[in-house]
């Protein structure tokens, strides 16, 4: 077997992220939608021919990174790794086996060098729309949220499936942006695994599991490294937050034994009539974004940064809902296992944790452009961070994942709809030694001359984002329609001239505000 030197091991690591980075570039400039192109609800990552994860772009989203290793054991359970061929596209949005809602494609391609399957890449995006009632809260089944796709054959050796593309065309709203948007998948991947060839041939690979290996066990030996360093036992913690019409326990015990960590959210409520329950990936991801936050934050991601944690949620809670259980909202309550971990580790890791973010926003919009054609989108909006030890949380921050806000022009444009305001609320972040990040005031005004559908998946309007040793909450979040008041999980309907204004909640603080230096 090869040894890497640590020098040479770094150099051929980040070579790997570099790869995953020019899926990312290819992803984002041949997409059609604002949700990729400028909202970058993405990733992209590169496997071994083993299906082990190598490698991710920079800029990716936690979850999707998190899933994906499960999506590829999927997928190849459909399509084993031997039956598969040069120009074989795979892809699926089921909730259960991609990232916990309809709404992401995952699409995976199989890298050939000559007959030999040498590795896999695999991007994933949110796509504009997939039919259904679209991306929402109020929805009760499954069923009701759009077109759900089994692992499948995008292409087969190089030839589409039109009949797939087809049945997706008439099954959505925006059936150029949509097709486009899985089109633009199947091209960075081309673009990827090219460029991992190009990579193998310069450095003379005939093939990338010794090195996947070195880097995996790199940052396995890393992560039990910093686990180590956590005193062993049984950390616990329970946190209410806003449900359908009632609120909803989450529960999780946390057990450090040595260099390893077990999760389990025994104690968690049963799923509920509203889009917002979680398929277990998802939860699954967001507990090890957490466990590497909290050890190993600078190191990329890959397969072996997981192996020393196990994760566990009985059968039928909200934190592993089964089908048909609706999941489009499962953002609504699965970025809470962040602040449910944190907390539990607190005691454990006073100077690592952070107090409660606000927690990123997002709403989905349809109607019609003035110009007539269709319009389904996302708009993401962010309150403010949670402080930590030494450090204020940063103002309109997106938290736990970390997609960008579209450029009001773009909005404006592609929408019809004006961004009337963007401001700064002073002293929403939660009050401390080290203070919350403020939220925002954003209004939007409905100059599309038709009617505006909105779908509100608002959280932090009745559970603030807490501080922690001491430190103040966060400000709530509110919507407003007019001027009135709305309820933050509901369908508005905007009449052409009216306005929806949206109040980011704050950060919570850090540490006694009487400690504050002023």
């Amino acid at each position: 077997m090869t040894q890497y030197d640590p020098i040479s091991l770094k150099i051929l690591w980040d070579r790997l992220v570099s790869i995953a980075d020019e899926l990312v570039l290819s992803l984002v400039r041949t997409s059609f939608s604002m949700n990729v192109r400028e909202g970058y609800d993405l990733s992209c990552m590169i496997f071994d021919a083993r299906a082990h994860l190598v490698a991710q772009g920079s800029y990716s989203v936690p979850s999707f990174t998190g899933t994906a290793p499960q999506t590829i054991a999927h997928m190849l359970r459909a399509f084993p790794a031997n039956t598969l061929k040069p120009g074989d596209v795979i892809a699926t949005n089921d909730p259960w086996m991609g990232t916990g809602h309809l709404f992401d494609i995952n699409v995976m391609r199989p890298v050939f060098r000559g007959d030999r399957l040498t590795g896999f890449t695999m991007s994933v995006t949110h796509l504009p729309d997939i039919g259904g009632k679209g991306m929402a809260s109020d929805c009760t089944e499954v069923y009701h949220e759009g077109l759900r796709l089994p692992v499948c054959k995008l292409s087969d050796g190089g030839q589409l499936n039109e009949l797939l593309l087809d049945i997706v065309r008439t099954n959505v709203r925006v059936p150029e942006q949509t097709v486009g948007d899985l089109m633009a998948n199947v091209a960075c991947n081309e673009v990827g695994g090219r460029a991992l060839l190009e990579f193998m041939d310069e450095y003379g690979l005939d093939e990338i599991e010794t090195l996947s290996d070195a880097i995996n066990d790199h940052a396995e030996a890393a992560m039990c490294e910093r686990i180590a360093e956590i005193p062993d036992g049984s950390y616990a913690n329970a946190i209410v937050i806003e449900g359908p019409g009632r609120p909803v326990q989450l529960a999780a015990n946390v057990r450090v034994n040595g260099s390893h960590v077990a999760i389990d959210f025994t104690g968690t409520e049963g799923p509920v009539r509203a889009s917002i329950n979680v398929p277990f990936c998802y939860t699954r991801a967001q507990a090890n974004y957490v466990i590497k936050c909290l050890t190993i934050p600078n190191l990329p991601n890959n397969a072996g940064a997981a192996r020393p944690i196990d994760i566990s949620a009985p059968d039928h809670c909200i934190l592993n809902a089964q089908p048909p259980w609706a999941t489009g909202g499962r953002h609504s309550v699965g970025h809470f296992v962040v602040p449910l971990l944190m907390g539990a580790m607190a005691p454990a890791l006073p100077d690592r944790v952070q107090a409660d973010a606000a927690m990123m926003n997002v709403f989905s919009v349809q109607g019609r452009h003035r110009d007539g054609e269709e319009i389904s989108s996302l708009f993401f909006l962010a309150g403010g961070l949670g402080a930590m030890l030494g450090q204020d949380g940063r103002a309109v921050t997106p938290a736990p994942s970390n997609m960008t806000v579209v450029p009001t022009e773009v909005w404006e444009n592609r929408t019809s709809i004006t961004i009337e305001k963007r401001e700064i609320l002073p002293d929403t972040g939660g009050g401390g030694k080290w203070r919350g990040g403020d939220g925002q005031e954003v209004v939007f005004r409905n100059d599309t001359g038709h009617l505006l559908e909105i779908a509100l998946m608002g959280q932090r309007t009745e559970f603030a984002a807490k501080g922690l040793q001491g430190g103040d909450d966060g400000a709530l979040r509110r919507y407003e329609v007019n001027g009135q008041p709305v309820d933050p999980k509901s369908r508005v309907e905007l009449s052409p001239g009216d306005r929806i204004s949206m109040r980011e909640a704050g950060g919570g603080g850090f540490g006694s505000a009487a400690e504050r230096r002023r």
